[in-house]
């Protein structure tokens, strides 16, 4: 049998008659309300208990802590912080059992804010709501909710503030100069078994490790933050990590300060100061820990200083100076190597001529040749890729120079293109189209579809180092020379429905890249939004205007697919129609084969072709070939 001291909140006199003294039984040696506790002599021998509110426990910690009661805890209903930050059940049945149960009371560290203790957290500016790596909700159905709410807080606009943060390292003094950074705030608690943050998300962190996690909330953009809030929403919880934008310092001492005043709350106490001087005071308190405060004798005290992210020199600058831009600004080493790339890309070279020559040669032979190998290999070899991507860059940022340079490389390549494309059709006696050059003369949106996205890949495989191998792979994906090629093999034949077909998807392919490049670097923050309005309403322009062409490609393809869905595999009086090919829309000429199981003479092919044109409800020119069948 244990000999408690009871201290009670005088506001609570019927919940305490009903239900606790009844619970505790003759365990329970005196009860003192709050108001009379500084009255009372305790010595070190007294068991204490508290039913108090947040608020009371705060005032009395300076007395816990000095005399080193014994104590454990009761969940009062105002009782919020200190329940999570202690570990407590908040079913009050669980709780004394606990008290009553556990034979010894464990040494606890403290946190200290200013000389305040903090039961629970400390918020620092703007950081709660945008730190997902919090605990809420009963159900999958709550947890969810919040989750979404989270996520669609994250499109609000914010500022970062400025902050000077020093630490102890691991030698246990503070680094010479503490690091300036912006930040939207932090969050601060003395273990990570808290409910604010989930031990998944902090390993290794225990109530009596003698350090304190201090996080740093600094998103270079609103998209990560939407990035990891849109991702939260679906994962698991049992996988929780921090955000890649959250700094974590794991130490006894932190030093914060600021030009402008610090908004903070300590366990939802609103505070303000210049600076927060935070201490880990070790083995402050002996307490009957709650049933979900894990407690382990042989702690490893290891510090943690993940800093890498935040931002520091310009990037903060820049970052202090507006609103928190949506998407991240590339970094002075990141500009400096993509422009020396891009630069010397638009620039015309020799070997770049010579590659476009040789890649239009192969590219117009395995044209006549209708071979798909021999093209795909020539769109390795072009070189027309690197300067489009240029120009991208040039229009993003209206660099003139680098447009004008990139207009011209891009231009003498076509030049040379064509030289070569429309040599090789006059010297070569081969004049009908096959598979590969008709596949070439009647783009549509799809193709416009296809070059932004390899617009896209473009603009990333430069921009980033590590995915630079796979620009072949993006090479093929443009497919920028045989279109020129076989533009060149029109104008080679005179056919100017060839000419203009293959020039069409050409100048699709360009629109659309230079378009999606110049969009990618902006979202990967090679420009400001300001400086790439001009250059990205030009580019959107061009593309405006080449997309009405392929809308009307477009809406043939459509006509055409429905017409060969309509009639493959169609049973008709004279057999079944297979292989339906689409010859011509208007007027509608067609291409079929007529599977019979006897020969058709003339008057049973026209009774097929009535029976196709009652079908398609339209006129039509029809090759057909019968198939009899065995």
């Amino acid at each position: 049998m244990k000999s408690i001291t009871l201290i009670y909140d005088e506001s609570q006199v019927d919940a305490l008659e009903e239900k606790i003294l009844p619970l505790l039984g003759n365990n329970v040696k005196i009860t003192i309300p709050y108001k009379d506790h500084k009255n009372h002599g305790f010595s070190e021998n007294d068991f204490i208990v508290t039913y108090l509110s947040d608020e009371q426990l705060r005032e009395l910690f300076d007395v816990i802590i000095e005399k080193h009661w014994k104590i454990g805890f009761l969940p009062h209903p105002k009782m919020v912080e200190a329940r999570q930050g202690f570990g407590v059940s908040s079913k009050l049945e669980v709780a004394v059992e606990n008290i009553l149960t556990t034979e010894e009371v464990f040494e606890v560290d403290v946190l200290l804010a200013n000389g305040w203790p903090v039961l629970n957290k400390l918020m620092i500016g703007n950081s709660f709501s945008l730190l997902y790596a919090i605990n809420g909700g009963k159900n999958f159905f709550s947890k969810s909710t919040l989750r979404i709410k989270r996520f669609l807080n994250s499109f609000r606009r914010v500022k970062l503030h400025p902050y000077n943060i020093n630490w102890n390292n691991e030698a246990g003094e503070f680094k010479e100069k503490p690091i300036e950074t912006a930040a939207l705030g932090m969050v601060v608690v003395q273990h990570g078994q808290s409910s604010i943050l989930s031990r998944r998300i902090i390993e290794g962190s225990y109530a009596n490790d003698g350090l304190m996690h201090c996080l740093i909330l600094a998103p270079s953009s609103i998209w990560e933050i939407i990035k990891f809030g849109f991702f939260s929403i679906f994962k698991s919880s049992k996988r929780n990590r921090l955000p890649d934008y959250v700094a974590h310092i794991k130490t006894d001492k932190v030093e914060i300060s600021s030009s402008q005043p610090i908004n903070f709350a300590i366990d939802e106490v609103l505070m303000s100061a210049k600076s927060i001087e935070l201490e880990v005071v070790a083995n402050a308190l002996s307490i009957v820990p709650g049933k979900s405060l894990k407690m382990d004798a042989k702690v490893k005290k290891s510090k943690v200083f993940k800093i890498q992210n935040l931002p520091l020199g310009e990037l903060k600058n820049e970052l202090l100076e507006r609103f928190l831009p949506f998407t991240n600004h590339a970094s002075t080493e990141e500009f400096k190597w993509l422009f020396t790339i891009l630069r010397e890309n638009a620039k015309l070279k020799s070997t770049y001529l010579v590659l476009m020559a040789l890649s239009t040669i192969i590219a117009t032979f395995g044209l006549f040749g209708d071979s798909s190998p021999v093209i795909i290999g020539a769109m390795i070899l072009a070189p027309l890729m690197s300067p489009i991507i240029s120009l991208a860059m040039g229009v993003l940022r209206q660099d003139n120079k680098l447009i004008s340079e990139s207009i011209k490389t891009i231009g003498f390549g076509l030049g040379v293109g064509y030289l070569f494309a429309v040599l090789i059709t006059w010297f070569t006696p081969l004049n009908t189209m096959n598979s590969e050059i008709l596949a070439r003369i009647r783009p549509n949106l799809l193709d416009l579809g296809v070059a932004a996205a390899s617009g896209v890949a473009g603009a990333y495989a430069h921009a980033k180092k590590e995915v630079a191998k796979t620009l072949a792979g993006v090479a093929i994906a443009v497919a920028l020379v045989p279109p020129l090629a076989v533009s060149g093999v029109g104008l080679g034949w005179g056919d100017w429905s060839v000419f203009w077909g293959a020039l069409l998807l050409l100048g699709t392919n360009l629109a659309g890249m230079v378009l999606a490049a110049a969009l990618t670097f902006l979202f990967l923050g090679f420009s400001p939004f300001k400086l790439a309005k001009k250059g990205l309403t030009i580019s959107l322009f061009f593309v405006i205007l080449i997309s009405a062409p392929l809308a009307f490609g477009f809406s043939k393809m459509v006509k055409e697919n429905k017409i060969i869905q309509s009639l493959s595999g169609k049973e008709i009086k004279g057999g079944v129609l297979r292989d339906v090919k689409v010859i011509k829309v208007a007027p509608l000429k067609l291409s079929a084969t007529v599977v019979s199981e006897s020969p058709l003479d003339l008057d049973d092919l026209n009774r097929v072709k009535d029976e196709i044109a009652e079908i398609l409800s339209q006129e039509i020119e029809l090759e057909l070939s019968v198939a009899v069948s065995l």
